[in-house]
């Protein structure tokens, strides 16, 4: 099996040692806490179940800097993206300021249970120009409308580094509990299914027959054992599907239209970060941890708005040193039905044009489910469809 990123075995912060665990739970009750940002929380989630191998816990500002200007801590770790506690500096006590030790409590579920215990390293406040500059080379972009952007300026400007250990899951795996998986969950599910290559399909919308057809064009093309369909759980940007009707959506698409034991669909615990490139190197490393040997990367992998190029998030692993990452990258074209070859095809392998293909926006989709209209059974499956069209409905 594919060996974790940047260790021989996963190393997930999670205290799954019940005793330890009664330990720290008591311990954190003596604690200064603090209320985090959701992005801190999914981050300590991604954390805990593995995801985030080898960091042991909240990245400094040098750490910081270090990744957004060339994909490297400061000790010389490849990584992509922050991976950060940050919170406005007026909002710390003094108690908090001067703790050794600090419990971090989830802003998510009601009564802010605590979610980890964090050693505190270093309690440092990034300057304007330092974010500025963070921000326009993670995101490609310093445009407060970006979603990413505007989250990442609202979390504040000073970080908590430290190690954590970590006690829940937040809401993950109590209102997805048949869906949410850790990466070590994820390992240990390939294993029993003797799968060894193994494609990552990542999403954060429903699956249309598109995504569908690009699954089994790289399960085809890789003669793989299975998919691994991994769905983002946590926040999103305002009008972006919710992730229950999103699962229930791709669960009947796989239920319906895979063979047995060909597809796992599982989600994990994280808030998108629009990041576009950076994010889809970041999906790389957290698919290797999971155990998986390639992923799908398409057009516009983790992109919004018109903010990337089609296919930056596939270019920018040419600039990724050799050898860095052990899962390998399958390339995706933009997939349509062809009208004339009848299937759906990527555009890159089709003989045909523009014009011969059906092609809906995904305003248009929303003005249909929201009406009721029935989409072609060429771009989505009747059964997603009527999950979706159910949701739109119950808005209006």
């Amino acid at each position: 099996m594919i060996k974790p990123f940047g260790s021989d075995i996963l190393k997930p912060l999670f205290v799954a040692e019940d005793t330890r665990r009664k330990i720290l739970l008591e311990e954190a009750e003596n604690l200064p806490s603090l209320v985090i940002s959701s992005a801190a929380a999914a981050n300590a989630v991604m954390l805990g179940g593995g995801y985030f191998n080898p960091l042991n816990g909240f990245m400094n500002l040098a750490d910081v800097i270090g990744v957004a200007e060339r994909m490297q801590t400061a000790s010389g770790l490849f990584w992509p993206t922050p991976v950060v506690n940050m919170l406005e500096g007026a909002s710390l006590s003094a108690e908090l300021r001067a703790a050794a030790r600090i419990a971090l409590r989830d802003p998510n579920v009601e009564g802010n249970p605590v979610i980890a215990v964090q050693t505190v390293e270093k309690i440092e406040t990034a300057t304007a120009e330092q974010l500025k500059q963070i921000i326009k080379q993670v995101y490609g972009t310093d445009d407060p409308e970006h979603p990413g952007v505007a989250a990442f300026i609202a979390a504040g400007e000073t970080l908590i580094s430290g190690p954590l250990e970590v006690l829940n899951y937040s809401y993950f795996s109590t209102e997805f509990p048949d869906t949410f998986r850790t990466a070590v969950e994820i390992r240990n599910e390939i294993q029993e299914r003797h799968w060894e290559t193994v494609i990552a399909f990542q999403t954060r919308n429903p699956m249309h027959r598109a995504h569908e057809e690009l699954c089994r064009m790289a399960q085809k093309e890789l003669n793989a054992d299975g998919i691994l369909v991994h769905m983002l759980l946590g926040k999103l940007k305002q009008g972006d599907i919710p992730a229950d009707v999103r699962n229930a959506a791709i669960l009947k698409m796989v239920d319906i239209y895979f063979p047995e034991n060909t597809v796992m669909v599982t989600g994990y615990g994280f808030d998108m970060l629009y990041a576009g490139p950076r994010e889809a190197v970041l999906h790389a490393v957290f698919r290797q941890n999971a155990g998986c040997s390639h992923l799908i990367v398409g057009r516009d992998h983790a992109g919004v708005g018109d903010y990337y190029g089609a296919f930056d998030a596939q270019a920018i692993f040419d600039s990724i040193p050799s050898g860095t990452l052990q899962i390998e990258i399958f390339m995706g074209d933009h997939t349509v039905w062809c009208k004339k070859c009848e299937k759906v095809m990527m555009m890159r392998d089709c003989p045909h044009g523009i014009e011969d293909y059906l092609l809906l926006s995904g305003t248009r989709v929303r003005e249909m489910l929201s009406k009721g209209e029935e989409l072609p059974p060429e771009f989505s499956r009747p059964e997603v469809a009527k999950i979706l069209s159910e949701y739109y409905q119950s808005l209006s």
